[in-house]
């Protein structure tokens, strides 16, 4: 009984070491919560195209694929930039999402053009800030 008692004791001394008293998980970033409220509501009218509209075709699915690989290559564009929408419906490509500058944009919507050929390219792309 002691042994347990004092098993008891010391794993509440090293829990006390791992998990100190008065510890806070208060958030310290700077940065207040982004509010996209309003992009939500727009795109809650099917006005516009989002990721559950990509098509489930192969061809479709390899053209977003191969557009997606050649973005996230490219070591230039910023992670914002990497984690844009692409959605291809029927060979159409439609790019959304917020990116840094106007050349991430840029930058972005020649490498699909380059990518996807002769398909049609929806740069719906937005320059955060702006």
């Amino acid at each position: 009984m002691k042994t347990r008692s004092s098993l008891i004791v010391a794993s509440l001394l090293a829990g006390s070491f791992l998990f100190p008293v008065g510890a806070t998980f208060a958030q310290t970033d700077s940065n207040p919560a982004a509010d996209n409220s309003a992009v939500n509501q727009r795109d809650r009218g099917h006005e516009t195209v989002t990721p559950i509209d990509q098509s489930n075709k192969p061809s479709d699915l390899k053209l977003t694929q191969e557009i997606r690989r050649a973005i996230v290559k490219d070591d230039a564009l910023s992670t914002a930039a990497k984690n844009i929408k692409i959605i291809t419906i029927d060979g159409a490509v439609t790019l959304r999402g917020p990116v840094k500058t106007d050349q991430e944009k840029a930058d972005i919507a020649a490498k699909v053009a380059q990518v996807a050929g002769g398909s049609t390219v929806h740069n719906d792309l937005e320059v955060a800030g702006q």
